[in-house]
């Protein structure tokens, strides 16, 4: 199975990053966690991404905050997909790093989940490496099962509690 890589542009932005491996984990799928910096470290960022897939990874997930220009470095070095955390920082709360990543040029695509959205891009990732790992197909299946029967049960207590005194 092709391994998944965690690139983070500091490690403010270990929080939301924590919660993106714990999710690979839970799939079973073999990650690795690095600190890139488009800026202070563009060789080390560039390297990685050029030799990932030699690497066996299949997928990066890239984190950063404001400009966000980590992730875009990334895409912009390997044809590997790079799904994009924007990260919220104290200055604009995470809409700077959202409208950056999504204003990427034609030819350089990045996919991109929400602002601090960790969970939801480890379950991408899944989700594209379960495209040749049928193993992956079922275990994303059992999980929105698991979701939706969470669902319902909160459904089915709702009356009750909202009645309560």
């Amino acid at each position: 199975m092709k391994k998944v890589a965690i690139i983070m542009g500091s490690d403010s932005d270990m929080p939301v990053l924590k919660k993106t491996k714990r999710t690979l984990d839970e799939f079973g799928v073999v990650s690795e966690t690095h600190i890139f910096s488009a800026h202070r470290t563009p060789d080390e960022a560039s390297r990685f991404a050029r030799s990932a897939r030699a690497e066996g990874f299949g997928v990066i997930i890239a984190a950063a905050g404001m400009a966000a220009h980590l992730a875009r470095a990334l895409a912009a070095n390997t044809t590997l997909p790079v799904i994009v955390i924007p990260c919220s920082s104290s200055n604009l709360e995470g809409i700077d790093a959202l409208l950056s990543t999504v204003q990427m040029p034609s030819g350089i695509p990045v996919a991109t989940v929400a602002v601090n959205g960790g969970v939801n891009a480890a379950l991408l990732a899944v989700q594209i490496l379960a495209v040749q790992e049928p193993s992956l197909a079922e275990k994303l299946a059992e999980k929105r099962d698991s979701d939706r029967a969470k669902v319902l049960a909160k459904d089915a207590a709702a009356e009750r509690i909202i009645n309560e005194q």
